[in-house]
């Protein structure tokens, strides 16, 4: 364990587990498809179109107009690499595409990302800000040990849950976002061991002494 780069450590430790619950949530509110352009203070659509072709590929931005500017998308690359860095076999968050859904998520019109899309971008802008204020530059100019102390205070946990406005906040949905973009990936997904929908010859259940630590003893007959 390296105490002098917490940050990376929580890569293997607390983000594919604690966070396998925030991606999982993050899935549930709705990685939508179809709908209209939106701004960062555009008013929620009254409807989001047809249903999209699940089979045709498509790129970023071919349902919606994109927010992040140059700017915002690589500050948003270099906070990525921060919470999911390259380490081993597992590539960094935005050489897999996570900024670009960042970028998708914060643009849908529905309600859940207008509001996330506030969080995101005063969350960017105050980094920046506060960047500028400490290190005399912009955050992407920074140097690494810089760009992680910062990242490092705002992910300190505070009592009870923490205002939206407040960097906290946003560095904690940040969190929570790249890891659902990273770990919905076929490459996240291999990365935490995940198979899929694969045929098996035998499925022999779930682990024996998972049972016995879940307390399922009783509940799970083979």
């Amino acid at each position: 364990m390296n105490p002098n780069n917490p940050v990376r450590i929580d890569r293997r430790v607390a983000i594919k587990w604690m966070l396998a619950v925030s991606a999982g949530a993050m899935l549930a509110r709705g990685r939508a498809l179809g709908g209209a352009a939106a701004g960062a203070d555009a008013p929620v659509e009254a409807g989001y179109g047809t249903d999209p072709n699940l089979l045709k590929p498509y790129k970023a931005g071919d349902y919606w107009a994109l927010t992040f500017n140059q700017a915002q998308r690589r500050q948003a690359a270099v906070l990525a690499d921060i919470i999911l860095p390259a380490e081993g076999a597992s590539p960094s968050a935005s050489s897999i595409g996570v900024v670009d859904f960042l970028d998708e998520w914060v643009s849908a019109p529905y309600p859940d990302n207008v509001r996330d899309r506030k969080i995101i971008l005063d969350g960017l802008s105050w980094v920046d800000d506060e960047s500028v204020r400490r290190f005399g530059k912009p955050y992407t100019s920074a140097s690494d040990s810089e760009k992680i102390s910062l990242c490092e205070e705002m992910s300190r946990s505070t009592q009870g849950q923490p205002d939206p406005g407040s960097a906290h906040a946003f560095f904690r949905l940040l969190r929570d976002l790249v890891a659902s973009g990273y770990y919905t990936t076929p490459v996240g997904m291999r990365d935490i061991g995940y198979v899929g929908n694969m045929p098996l010859a035998k499925f022999e259940g779930p682990p024996a002494e998972l049972i016995q630590k879940l307390g399922l003893a009783d509940e799970v007959k083979w």
